[in-house]
């Protein structure tokens, strides 16, 4: 059993290689080989950070609040490294702004700690926009 284990654990990690290198290809592959989308590795990291790679997994239905050990979702993490327009997707997508990490602090304050005024523009633009087109936002 442990071996099989240990195979497991080399799966993730290769995919979340290919999602930290926006290779779709081997995602896709490794993906159809069984490996769940929804893979976290020993630290509790997911796949997230490149545009292709939120637009797959979002499409496979994989949890976009998912937290990891720090209670970091998708969206803690794109705010904290100014991905705008991963920002934008997953809020269109129902990413929740109000979860709180284990700091206690929600993706918005992560992008305001941060000083990143580009992701917090596109935070309201992208709220707005949404209740323009009267979508829920949580």
């Amino acid at each position: 059993m442990g071996a099989e284990t240990t195979v497991e654990a080399e799966k993730v990690e290769d995919l979340l290689e290919a999602a930290r290198y926006n290779d779709i290809d081997d995602l896709r592959s490794l993906a159809s080989n069984g490996v769940s989308l929804d893979s976290r590795d020993s630290q509790g990291r997911t796949a997230n950070g490149h545009m292709t790679i939120v637009e797959y997994l979002i499409s496979e239905g994989v949890d976009i609040n998912a937290l990891n050990e720090e209670n970091n979702a998708p969206l803690h993490w794109a705010c904290l490294n100014g991905h705008v327009e991963v920002v934008k997707r997953l809020i269109l997508s129902g990413a929740s702004l109000s979860l709180l990490n284990r700091y206690e602090r929600t993706p918005m304050d992560e992008a305001i700690g941060g000083g990143k005024m580009e992701i917090i523009d596109a935070i309201n633009t992208t709220v707005a926009q949404m209740e323009l087109e009267n979508t829920s936002v949580t």
